[in-house]
C-alpha cells in the first residue's frame, strides 16, 4: 500500500517555480472572472431569511418543549434542537468567513453571537483553528484537522500506535468514525472552554468563556425546571449527540480521503485547495442541508463567497480545472462516507499488532 502522504509534491525546482507562477496567474484570472460575475457580492437578504427560519424553528422547539413537559416524547424536540443548532453553527461559520455582511465588524459580531451565545462554541478558538486549516488543508503538521488524536489520518501517525487495544481500535478506526462523531458536540464545547481558560488568558477570552458558560447554565436550568433529572440528562445527551453527528457528518466528506501533502511541500494556492478538497452533489437541497459545505472546493478557493453563489462558481471552476488538467473531485454524500471509512481503515492498518512477528509473513499456505 502506498503512503497517504503524496510523494508527488517534491521540493521546489526552477521548473516547479515556473509552474507555480503560472498557476498563481491562473488563480488571479479565475478570481477576476468570479469577481466580474458578481459572485463575491454579499447576499444579506438570503442570510436574514435563513436566520428568520432558524429563529422561528427555535421558538417552536421551545414552545413544544414546554407543552410536552416531563415526557420522553421531548427527546424528539432534543433531536430537532440538535439539527437547528447545527444550522446556526453553519451561519456562524459563514459570518466568521465574512460571507454575510460587507462590514468585517458586523460579520464578527454576528459570528461571535451565534457561536458563543447560541451554539456554545468559542468563536476565537474556532477562528484560529479553522484559519490554519484553510491556509494548509491536508498538509501534514500544518492542518490541525489531520493532527493525530483519537483518529489517525496518515500511515506514519498510525504506525506509531502501540498496545493491543489501541492498535486494534486504530486498525478499525473507520468503522468507529460515525459512532465517535456523536461525541463531537461535547468535545467542541469542552475544548472551547479549555482553550479560553488555558495559558495566555485575556479579558476578551474570559468574557467569551463567561458567555458560553452562562448559556450552558441557563440551558441546564431550563431542562431541570421542566424535566426530571434523568430525562433532562437524556434530553441533553440526545441534543448533543445529534448536534455532534450532524456537524461531523457535514465536515468529514470535504477532505478526509483526499490527497495529503507532506510537511515541506510547496504547492500553489489554486492546486493545493482543489486537490485536497471534495464536493458533494445534491444541488440546492444539499447546500441547505450542509450549509454550503457541499461546495467545498469553491469555498476554499473563495472563502468570503456567500453560500448562494457557490453553485455558479462551481461551474466556472470546473471549466478552469478541465483546461488546466487539475483533478476536480465530486461525489455523492453516501459515496463520500464510504471513501472516509475505507481511507481511515487503510491508514489504521499501519498500527502495530503486538502479535505480529517478522516471520509471520512467510508462514502462509500457498496454493
Amino acid at each position: 500500500m502506498t503512503s497517504t502522504v503524496d510523494a508527488g509534491f517534491r521540493p521546489t525546482t526552477p521548473r516547479r517555480d515556473a509552474e507555480r507562477v503560472a498557476a498563481t496567474n491562473t488563480y488571479r484570472d479565475l478570481l477576476r472572472t468570479i469577481r466580474d460575475a458578481g459572485l463575491l457580492n454579499r447576499r444579506q437578504g438570503f442570510y436574514l431569511g435563513v436566520l428568520g427560519v432558524l429563529s422561528a424553528a427555535t421558538l417552536g422547539a421551545v414552545v413544544a418543549f414546554v407543552l410536552i413537559g416531563d415526557s420522553w416524547w421531548n427527546l424528539l424536540v432534543a433531536a430537532f434542537l440538535g439539527i437547528v443548532l447545527t444550522q446556526f453553527a453553519f451561519v456562524a461559520h459563514e459570518a466568521l468567513h465574512r460571507q454575510v455582511f460587507a462590514s468585517d465588524p458586523a460579520n464578527n459580531r454576528l459570528g461571535r453571537t451565534l457561536a458563543n451565545g447560541v451554539v456554545g462554541i468559542s468563536s476565537t478558538w474556532w477562528n484560529h483553528k479553522h484559519s490554519r486549516h484553510h491556509a494548509n488543508p491536508n498538509v501534514v503538521e500544518k492542518d490541525p484537522d489531520i493532527a493525530p488524536g483519537v483518529l489517525r489520518f496518515t500511515e506514519e501517525d498510525a504506525a506509531s500506535i502501540g498496545g493491543r487495544l489501541r492498535g486494534f481500535f486504530t486498525r478499525n478506526q473507520g468503522w468507529a468514525f460515525f459512532p465517535l462523531i456523536t461525541l463531537e458536540g461535547l468535545n467542541l464545547h469542552v475544548t472551547s472552554v479549555r482553550s479560553l481558560l488555558g495559558p495566555g488568558i485575556t479579558w476578551p477570552k474570559l468574557r467569551e468563556a463567561l458567555v458560553i458558560m452562562a448559556r450552558l447554565g441557563i440551558y441546564v436550568a431550563v431542562l431541570l425546571w421542566v424535566l426530571s433529572p434523568v430525562l433532562a440528562l437524556a434530553f441533553f445527551a440526545v441534543q448533543m449527540g445529534v448536534f455532534g453527528f450532524y456537524m461531523g457528518a457535514s465536515f468529514a466528506p470535504n477532505h478526509k480521503g483526499m490527497k495529503i501533502l507532506p510537511a515541506g511541500s510547496r504547492v500553489d494556492f489554486f492546486t493545493k485547495q482543489v486537490v485536497t478538497s471534495r464536493n458533494i452533489r445534491g444541488g440546492v437541497v444539499m447546500s441547505h442541508a450542509m450549509g454550503g459545505l457541499n461546495v467545498q472546493i469553491e469555498h476554499h478557493l473563495f472563502p468570503t463567497m456567500p453560500r448562494p453563489h457557490l453553485a455558479r462558481a462551481r461551474e466556472i471552476v470546473m471549466e478552469y480545472c478541465e483546461t488546466l488538467d487539475v483533478p476536480y473531485t465530486e461525489t455523492t454524500l453516501l459515496e463520500s462516507y464510504g471513501i472516509v471509512v475505507r481511507y481511515l481503515n487503510e491508514v489504521g492498518l499501519q498500527a502495530r499488532d503486538p502479535f505480529d512477528c517478522p516471520a509471520r509473513a512467510s508462514m502462509r499456505w500457498d496454493a
